[in-house]
């Protein structure tokens, strides 16, 4: 019997991170018998007189947004990180080991309109958002070592509102993800003298399996090493390390290739689909970043319909990550999708 990745069970290796999945395409059949997620509700209003984030309305914490039109950036009011807590060394006894940190948190209204997401936003309304995106970035990034943007989109990944929104946390330690592809891409750069993303770019373009998406600067793919069912890999085409670097052009094409990727998702199962995403660009602080790439992740768990989701337990928890949906026919279905909203039909 030959080896067939698309038939057999296989590690993949994923090298901004250096772990490993397990991919089980022979269980893609298996019959569910298990949770099945509410689904509906997506319906909301273009303005909620109940939500904390809508124009004009009283947040949790007492204050009132302002009449706002565009995009809306605030200070969280439940903060993670705060630039006030105090400083000083490092807590040190045998194996318990603590170190005091500050930061600033930021939610991101994308626009006043309650029922609005970024993949029914129109392409000069998206590049509003990246140009927050960017001057988030930047600005926090002045005080900060690391400032990560990301967006939770849907209940089921644990949003709070329905108010489309993301958030910017910022921090002067750099996360253990963000450590992770740093170590990563940083030896890469000195074993090869190339960057590893750009690289990476090269031969998902010249193999055209996994690419959903592409424009004349952007490339949105399923990663080889994929994880979450549909998960997306977003690449720019040339050698950036942040999003404020990005030039105009640059910016609405990142809002075009967003917006027709988004809608893909969306038109997989006809629904509003959940994910988590996030921006990872070089650290913004002082050190030497010419081996980063800019990129952006999109983790988002259904698998086979609107109601079923795929659990990171057990196994994952355990031992590592594993799917059955191969990257290659995850891209597949996504690409045979249509780009035009479901909505719209």
């Amino acid at each position: 019997m030959r080896f067939d990745p698309e038939a057999h069970p296989h590690r993949r290796h994923n090298p901004l991170t250096d772990a490993w999945a397990l991919v089980s395409p022979h269980r893609n059949q298996r019959p569910w018998q298990g949770q099945r997620e509410v689904t509906g509700g997506e319906n909301h209003p273009s303005y909620d007189t109940h939500c904390y984030l809508c124009p004009t309305n009283t947040r949790a914490n007492g204050e009132s947004n302002p009449p706002y039109t565009g995009t809306f950036v605030f200070t969280n009011d439940y903060a993670a990180l705060l630039s006030t807590s105090p400083g000083g060394e490092s807590a040190e006894q045998g194996f318990l080991h603590a170190e005091p940190v500050q930061g600033e948190c930021r939610v991101i209204c994308f626009s006043p309109r309650h029922d609005l997401t970024l993949p029914e936003m129109e392409v000069e309304q998206l590049t509003k958002v990246v140009d927050v995106w960017a001057e988030q970035v930047r600005e926090l990034g002045t005080q900060n070592r690391w400032v990560q943007v990301f967006e939770n989109k849907g209940a089921v990944m644990g949003c709070s509102n329905p108010h489309p929104h993301g958030q910017a946390w910022a921090s002067n330690f750099l996360p253990e993800l963000p450590f992770r592809e740093e170590e990563c891409q940083r030896r890469y750069t000195e074993k090869r003298d190339s960057v590893l993303l750009c690289d990476y770019l090269i031969q998902e373009r010249e193999r055209q399996e996994r690419i959903v998406e592409e424009n004349a600067h952007w490339v949105m793919l399923v990663p080889y090493w994929a994880i979450w069912p549909f998960e997306y890999l977003l690449l720019p085409k040339r050698h950036v390390l942040r999003l404020p670097d990005l030039s105009s052009e640059e910016r609405v094409s990142l809002a075009e290739i967003l917006k027709r990727s988004l809608i893909r998702y969306d038109n997989l199962f006809e629904t509003s689909f959940p994910y988590s995403m996030g921006w990872h660009g070089a650290p913004t602080d002082e050190g030497n970043y010419a081996h980063w790439q800019l990129h952006a992740h999109f983790y988002p768990p259904l698998l086979r319909s609107a109601s079923v989701r795929k659990f990171m337990v057990g196994y994952e928890m355990l031992a590592e990550s594993q799917r059955d949906l191969t990257p290659e026919l995850a891209a597949k279905r996504l690409q045979e999708v249509s780009a035009v909203h479901y909505k719209a039909w």
